[in-house]
């Protein structure tokens, strides 16, 4: 008996006193809020929690060269950093208003001992797509993980509302540059290489408030898929995440989101909150291991807070 009691004791010694970070990270409602698209990660409130303390790396992306858009902030800024911490250089495409974002990206990257190399531009022009992958080589001298995660989001009452000039830009940042950076990566990219893409969870389920965003989610599921048939016998894998609601500088510069919308922000998941990048990152690492997948490609991983789709 004594035995049985001391033995328990010890399990329960073991035990981190903390809460694990399902029940930890952030829950709204958060401070009404609002910036311009945009929007800048520094101006936030509260931060969003990208370093991923508890995440232990392994050296999983060891001589690797990543390129992910949209890694100033958000969801790509705990990629970038993630990538870095597992042995990847790593390049980062952003809009030149997000300098100062990207700027802490880059510190954060350089003190994990990898380079950083910064690429502003306008990923809705195709010539900007190929001068990234290009400098992403020239700089590097190979690229080994493309990570199309920048978009573009603005919410809208009713369809009507989505003018043409609105419709096009969401397509052509979400969309075609997708299509734009794999076809400058290709010729770059051996056998091991990994695409990986950011979806959403309205790719799978709609949003009546996004029309033209959730069109271009469903369109990024369809590409992958067609990608992964296309690029499998060159041994590249292409593969998505589907994250639902995340707490990145996307939600507050929405213009159609207001103030007391954003500081709900998340609320209607399961989980009762929206993830923060730090519990999306661990996911494109996944992906892009070749130790850890391999065999995976053509998915479209959801990470949405308990919701769920058969699609």
């Amino acid at each position: 008996m004594n035995a049985m009691r001391k033995t328990k004791a010890k399990a329960s010694a073991r035990r981190p006193s903390a809460k694990p970070l399902i029940q930890s990270q952030p829950k709204p409602p958060f401070p009404e809020q609002h910036q311009d698209a945009p929007g800048l990660e520094s101006r936030l409130d509260p931060k969003p929690r990208w370093q991923a303390s508890e995440y232990h790396a392994a050296g999983k992306l060891n001589r690797r060269v990543a390129l992910v858009t949209g890694g100033d902030s958000g969801i790509g800024r705990a990629v970038a950093y993630l990538f870095a911490r597992e042995g990847a250089d790593v390049a980062i495409g952003y809009l030149p208003v997000e300098e100062d974002d990207a700027l802490e990206t880059k510190r954060a990257i350089e003190s994990a001992g990898r380079k950083c190399l910064l690429l502003p531009g306008d990923l809705s022009n195709a010539k900007a797509c190929r001068q990234a992958v290009e400098k992403t080589v020239r700089t590097f001298g190979q690229l080994d993980i493309l990570v199309s995660n920048a978009a573009h989001q603005m919410r809208k009452s009713r369809p009507e509302d989505v003018d043409d000039a609105e419709f096009d830009l969401t397509f052509r940042t979400n969309v075609y540059a997708y299509f734009w950076l794999v076809k400058a990566a290709l010729p770059h990219l051996k056998p091991g290489s990994a695409i990986i893409a950011t979806s959403s969870e309205t790719g799978l389920l709609g949003s009546g408030s996004l029309p033209d965003y959730s069109a271009t989610k469903g369109a990024i599921n369809a590409l992958t898929k067609t990608l992964a048939q296309d690029l499998v016998e060159r041994g590249i894998r292409v593969n998505a995440v589907a994250p639902g609601p995340v707490w990145t500088p996307l939600n507050a510069a929405d213009a159609g989101a207001s103030p007391e919308k954003v500081a709900k922000f998340g609320s209607q998941t399961p989980i009762g909150r929206p993830a923060q990048p730090e519990e999306l990152a661990p996911a494109y690492v996944f992906l892009a291991s070749d130790a850890d997948s391999s065999y995976i490609t053509g998915i479209v991983l959801p990470v949405m807070g308990g919701e769920t789709s058969g699609g």
